[in-house]
């Protein structure tokens, strides 16, 4: 039987819902203006920010710069979360809650103390503004996010299936590439878009160790905003609402196959 919500309850949500969505349509209304400056609403409308935006060489290897930190932090998140994450679900170590605690600090821990301990050491190795480095570092925020999905994914695996395949001769390794990772890779997938999202638009930690060789395109718009406030920071700001967008619209997508495999797994 459906539940029916109250109507206060329903214009709750309508009005905490529009509150969330007013700051980004305004924004993406504002990289559309015409005008030389910032001015809401727009007298008219023009695609020139965008242009400026594609066009200018430093937004351009700022962009660069955060699509190449990101792919190394989801690869480095990725890899790490599907082994921690399959070594949690089907070990039986005492110590497995401390170390799932452990390794879900980083969301715990507020961002800017981890981006000053990272600066730190990254200061003493001389490793401020080297991309692989600052990819890991993102990769150190992003798994937490990574084992949560892949935890909840391996648990779907069933266990049966592996001990089959184990009977039938197969080696441990093999098992694992054509039985636990075929039927996992749609939460390996998912988990790796939501590591990209969270390198992509990471400024804390990017503020401490980019530096002037690795500006990634949150630093740029941030710097942007203090020194000067363009209106190509809109459309800036309005291509990561689209990024981050069609990375949620690929990870519904991917959600649904899961669902479907796991439907068709069960019959």
């Amino acid at each position: 039987m459906a539940q029916r919500f109250s109507p206060a309850l329903s214009t709750y949500v309508a009005f905490a819902c529009a509150g969330l969505l007013a700051p980004i349509i305004i924004v993406v209304i504002l990289s559309f203006g015409g005008e030389g400056y910032l001015h809401f609403p727009p007298t008219s409308f023009s695609l020139k920010w965008f242009n400026t935006f594609f066009g200018d060489t430093r937004w351009r290897q700022s962009l660069a710069s955060s699509a190449v930190i990101a792919l190394i932090a989801c690869v480095i998140a990725t890899v790490i979360g599907f082994l921690a994450a399959y070594a949690l679900v089907r070990s039986e170590m005492r110590a497995k809650k401390f170390i799932l605690s452990l390794m879900l600090m980083p969301i715990i821990v507020p961002t800017v103390i981890t981006a000053i301990a990272m600066y730190f050491l990254t200061a003493k190795m001389g490793l401020v503004g080297n991309m692989l480095w600052i990819g890991f570092c993102h990769a150190i925020i992003a798994l937490p996010v990574v084992l949560l999905i892949l935890l909840a994914a391996l648990q779907g695996v069933d266990v049966n299936l592996e001990r089959a395949a184990l009977s039938l001769g197969a080696s441990r390794s093999r098992v694992f590439f054509k039985v636990v990772v075929p039927i996992a890779f749609p939460g390996v997938m998912s988990a790796a878009l939501f590591a990209f999202l969270a390198s992509f638009d990471e400024l804390v930690i990017s503020l401490f160790l980019a530096g002037a060789r690795a500006q990634t395109l949150p630093v740029r718009i941030w710097n942007s905003l203090h020194l000067e406030i363009e209106p190509v920071v809109a459309a800036a700001a309005t291509f990561l609402i689209g990024v981050t967008g069609i990375v949620l619209l690929v990870d519904g997508g991917i959600r649904r196959l899961r669902g479907s495999l796991t439907r068709k797994t069960e019959t």
